[in-house]
């Protein structure tokens, strides 16, 4: 959801540029949104009689993680040097470089718990494809007094489906993303994917932070906390993901690197 979320950002700062909407607010709406894209195509796609729901889904983070001390996380409008640097004394904002302009950062905490666990799970018992933890999740912290409150960050969104996953005891996890795996030596005439491998095994190597790492990591932390099998892999492929036929399989029963 993260050009969704820069695009609403920006009709909030042309509407009202001293008060801009907060990002769990922002993350809300876009988790709205393109629920019902998604709900909408896979209506045209499934049998009538299976159900369909999109849920907001508020997703707990630490106020102490030590994200919120090292921002990471792009977000929003790009600026020139001078408009970000106003920006940032302005608003209290952190500011990174993008290319040759610059843009807001924001922090990207671990997330700890999917409030709506319990509703997702009932409704799945039903047999309702169930959309949601869209864009990471909605972040929210509680705050001294026990309130309960929206806060200014992201949830990597691989690891809210890894969290998601694990909570719901799912059998497979699949990471679908526009690539057919993980790949060794990756843009190199050497790189070849990664058919399988134990999560110990490609914990160890060096993935993109910013794309695969993320990934890789939902990946090792689920087959490593649950037993079972997390894959990578492309959405074009994920009848075959599914049949074990394609990806990048993570399993505690990997001899190594395959």
């Amino acid at each position: 959801n993260g050009p969704q979320v820069g695009l609403l950002a920006l009709q909030g700062n042309a509407y009202d540029a001293k008060n801009p909407y907060p990002l769990d607010v922002l993350g809300a709406e876009t988790e709205g949104m393109i629920g019902y894209m998604i709900e909408q195509e896979l209506g045209n796609l499934l049998p009538i009689e299976v159900p369909l729901a999109t849920l907001l889904t508020q997703v707990e983070v630490d106020p102490e993680d030590p994200a919120f001390k090292q921002p990471t996380k792009p977000i929003g409008p790009v600026y020139s040097r001078e408009e970000a640097e106003r920006l940032a004394e302005e608003k209290g904002w952190a500011i990174a470089a993008d290319g040759d302009r610059f843009r807001r950062v924001v922090p990207s905490p671990r997330p700890q718990r999917i409030f709506e666990i319990r509703p997702i799970g009932w409704l799945l018992e039903k047999g309702c494809a169930v959309i949601c933890a869209g864009g990471g999740g909605i972040p929210t912290v509680y705050d001294r007094n026990g309130r309960l409150q929206g806060v200014e960050a992201v949830i990597d969104k691989d690891l809210c489906s890894a969290l998601l996953a694990e909570q719901l005891n799912a059998d497979l996890l699949v990471i679908a993303t526009d690539v057919d795996g993980a790949y060794l030596d990756w843009g190199t005439p050497q790189q070849r994917r990664i058919s399988e491998a134990h999560p110990d095994e490609l914990a160890s190597l060096a993935f993109a932070a910013g794309s695969m790492g993320p990934k890789v990591q939902a990946a090792c932390e689920f087959a490593r906390n649950t037993g079972n099998v997390a894959v990578i892999g492309s959405l074009e492929q994920i009848e075959a993901i599914i049949q074990s036929r394609a990806g990048t399989r993570e399993s505690l029963k990997a001899a190594g690197l395959v």
